[in-house]
């Protein structure tokens, strides 16, 4: 590789940063010492430019995931259990400054995407009024709410 060479490929790694993307497995508790770690799933290398929003990059995480998701991350020299929630562009610059302070040459960031949860709301119900004037008796929906022939439920007696 020649200088010049060298130069550029050190030049386009300082504008880029690395996540180390987990994705669809969980973390859990290793036997036998309890450390947590990262089990199942998929795991990727996302190479982004440093200047990319968080916007863009949560865009770019979700494609890869194929849904929306929110994003993790493992500061540098701390345990799964101490994840930091990235939700803007300034918990990203956060996020590469400690980066940066620890480990300014190998900047990957080690990312856990998680799908986000729609919570679906129920479709409002019509006024009391309004629902009983148009819905069906609970009796005429059920077939096993049966009438004798005389018209009568089973359980009243019949005075004839």
């Amino acid at each position: 590789m020649t200088r010049s060479t060298l130069q550029v490929s050190d030049n386009k790694s300082a504008n880029t940063i690395k996540f180390l993307c987990s994705y669809g497995g969980k973390i859990a508790p290793r036997y036998p010492d309890g450390k947590l770690r990262y089990h199942g799933g998929h795991t990727r290398v996302l190479s982004v430019p440093r200047s990319i929003s968080f916007s863009e990059l949560l865009s770019k995480m979700s494609e890869m995931c194929g849904s929306s998701v929110s994003l993790r991350c493992q500061l540098p020299n701390e345990d799964l259990d101490a994840l930091v929630t990235i939700k803007s562009d300034e918990d990203l610059a956060n996020l590469l400054e400690e980066y940066d302070r620890f480990a300014p040459s190998s900047m990957k960031i080690r990312a856990f995407l998680s799908p986000i949860r729609t919570m679906k709301t129920p479709s409002p119900s019509p006024p009391p009024s309004e629902y009983a004037a148009t819905s069906p008796s609970p009796k005429s929906l059920s077939p096993s709410s049966s009438l004798s022939a005389t018209g009568s439920s089973p359980d009243r007696k019949s005075v004839v």
